[in-house]
């Protein structure tokens, strides 16, 4: 029977379950990512496990997030991640050399392999035919010990792609454009399938580009045939071995299906807050553009970068814009610089920042008041940037670079009544420099650790009990993100292996009294909207919450990442059957679960919630390895048990 591509690759790494859509599936894992946002806590995970080293295939772990060293702490995390990455046998990119997504496609990535990453972004790794999905950080941690990772089966959404790119549009577009189609949750549960004679006019880093961003759909990854765009990036990147050819069978089936011609499409930006709140340029034009960004993990290539400095060629940004450049990696800016691209960006004004996620993740860039930022970024949710109700939109490199020079949002197109435009190739064979990148070897793996002070042990949780009664500590609306719950930015990142201090930032953007009311409570219950806890993967949304003492998350819907967070530090996710019944609920009343343990117990899916005189019902939509796990209080606590019981 003719099988798509996914299909074809999830059924050469099933462990465990059919490929049924919706059923568990367990699928073995070759490569592991983690960044160091996350990657401090999963690398005190997997040390937690007691294993000697990691047994996955390969397993990367990338300084690129918590760049800025305003005191001890990112510096001392750094070094604890370098000589736990020696001591286990993890690859290492020290800080500078780039971001995790662009570097692994460069040097590791190889097509139709599987990837499971500690970043909601890695599915970028489409770029390379890899099948890559985010997931947090105890998840990657139990993927490098070598045991499956466990996903609902997804549905397969087939993108049919004709026809080619005009000039002045380019790949952010066409991600732009199934969120136009899709919005923020269209595609949860799914693996985003491109197929068809448009895709070979496009790059593997275009296919980056849209691959990454695909997170933002809500979807569980994309991928893309590997042919011989494929083929021409691993060989200039000295890689050629790594290539092998993957498509579709002919004639196969997808569980949903959709057209997008190239050649149709048009410059595209998102505006204030939502990546899914999708206008044409020309709609917004005029509007002041006080900052510009391109990089960061989507649009920071070779290609987008040169492009962005021959449209600049000649010509300076704004006086009243501020233009950023950042890398994807220290092998783009260096090609960049071979080629003759750096000095036009100088000279137009741009100021060029080391390789890094930086302003996406609110590491610095943050825009001033009342300001209109453009940026080339995946993301765009409330105050993400780091300045309270800020105006983020998203664009591709050429609007972004356009608008500088203007100095308000501009369509592209309309640059074309001054200059051709630049259409950018990839070089024949990139300069590759991997001295920052530290490789496995027998002689590292005898490296001590080394902790600072501000890496703390991970805590203790106790199991399910019996029954519970917890306070509703506050309630939420639609698509509420993990930014939302646990924010990112220069003050709380560093924080991220000091689960009692990070904990003190939970719901901040949101409501500042949140953990202030929260400590006064034994137990407690968040209640939220659709599409609760969408975006990042960061599982500190989940860690810190329960620390704080949240035992029960009741939501309207849930983003798969941060459901799956949820079960694995022992916070029940349960869902209104009657989406009615969440008027009837305000922060400050106190809920009762009879009997949770013996409902979790026995398989029940509907598990009753009491107010005051009022029951409704709930939904447990979970799979019996989670339950397990929901029970003993966590997943790290049910495998301590399993181990030791031998």
């Amino acid at each position: 029977m003719p099988r798509n591509l996914t299909r074809k690759i999830l059924a050469e790494h099933l462990l465990e379950g059919e490929l049924i859509p919706g059923e568990e599936i367990g699928i073995r894992i070759d490569h592991t990512l983690l960044q160091d946002a996350t990657g401090t806590m999963a690398m005190l995970e997997f040390e937690a496990l007691g294993l000697d080293g990691i047994q996955a295939m390969l397993s990367a772990q990338y300084v690129d997030h918590n760049l800025l060293q305003t005191d001890f702490k990112n510096a001392d995390d750094h070094r604890y991640l370098q000589t736990a990455c020696a001591r286990y046998g993890i690859h290492f990119s020290r800080p500078g050399n780039g971001i995790s997504h662009q570097v692994h496609m460069e040097r590791f990535g190889r097509p139709g392999l599987t990837m499971l990453g500690a970043d909601s972004h890695t599915p970028g790794a489409a770029g390379v035919s890899m099948l890559a999905i985010g997931a947090g950080g105890l998840d990657v941690a139990l993927a490098m010990a070598g045991r499956p990772y466990f996903l609902p089966c997804p549905k397969v959404l087939g993108v049919h792609l004709t026809g080619q790119l005009p000039d002045w549009v380019s790949a952010k577009d066409v991600i732009l454009e199934m969120l136009r189609r899709y919005d923020v949750k269209g595609c949860v549960g799914k693996v985003i399938e491109y197929y068809g004679p448009g895709v070979e006019t496009l790059s593997a880093t275009d296919r980056e580009t849209i691959g990454n961003m695909g997170t933002e759909l809500g979807a569980t990854s994309s991928i893309f045939p590997s042919d011989r765009r494929t083929r021409e990036y691993l060989q200039a990147q000295g890689r050629g071995d790594a290539w092998k050819p993957l498509e579709a069978d002919p004639g196969c089936d997808y569980d949903e299906h959709t057209e997008l011609n190239l050649s149709e499409v048009e410059p595209l930006i998102a505006c204030p807050s939502s990546p899914g709140n999708i206008k044409t340029v020309r709609e917004v034009a005029g509007i002041r553009a006080d900052q510009v960004i391109i990089g960061s993990s989507v649009n920071s290539s070779f290609r987008d970068l040169m492009v962005t400095a021959r449209i600049l060629e000649g010509r300076h940004s704004h006086p009243d814009t501020s233009l950023h450049i950042n890398p994807g990696s220290r092998q783009v800016l260096e090609n960049l610089a071979d080629k003759g691209g750096v000095m036009p960006l100088l000279l137009g004004g741009a100021r060029i920042h080391q390789s890094g996620c930086l302003g996406c993740i609110g590491m610095g860039q943050a825009p001033g008041t009342g300001q209109n930022s453009l940026r080339t970024f995946p993301r765009n949710f409330p105050g993400r940037s780091g300045t309270k109700d800020d105006k983020v939109y998203l664009c591709s490199p050429e609007t972004g670079i356009v608008s500088a020079i203007k100095g308000v949002v501009t369509d592209p197109r309309d640059m074309g009544n001054e200059m051709a435009y630049p259409k950018i190739r990839d070089p024949e064979t990139y300069l590759v420099d991997e001295s920052s990148i530290l490789f496995p070897s027998d002689a590292l793996r005898r490296t001590e650790v080394e902790r600072g002070p501000n890496i703390k042990p991970f805590p203790e949780f106790e199991a399910l009990p019996e029954h519970l009664e917890a306070e509703v500590a506050i309630k939420v609306g639609d698509n509420i993100s993990t930014d939302g719950i646990m924010p990112a930015g220069s003050r709380v990142l560093p924080l991220r292996s000091n689960i009692a201090a990070i904990s003190e930032f939970v719901f901040n953007l949101v409501d500042p009294d949140f953990v202030v009311r929260i400590k006064k409570m034994d137990r407690a219950v968040v209640i939220g909207g659709e599409n609760y806890g969408q975006g990042s993967s960061r599982e500190h949304a989940a860690l810190a919450p329960r620390y704080l003492g949240v035992r029960v998350k009741i939501a309207k819907s849930f983003a798969r990442i941060h459901k799956a967070n949820l079960c694995n530090f022992g916070i029940v996710p349960l869902t209104f059957k009657d989406p009615e019944d969440y008027k009837g609920i305000r922060a400050g009343d106190r809920l009762s679960f009879p009997d949770l343990r013996r409902h979790l117990e026995e398989g029940d899916t509907e598990i009753p919630v009491r107010i005051g005189e009022r029951e409704f019902p709930t939904l447990l939509d979970v799979s019996d390895r989670q339950r397990q796990h929901l029970l003993a209080g966590g997943t790290l606590n049910y495998i301590r048990n399993e181990l030791a019981r031998g």
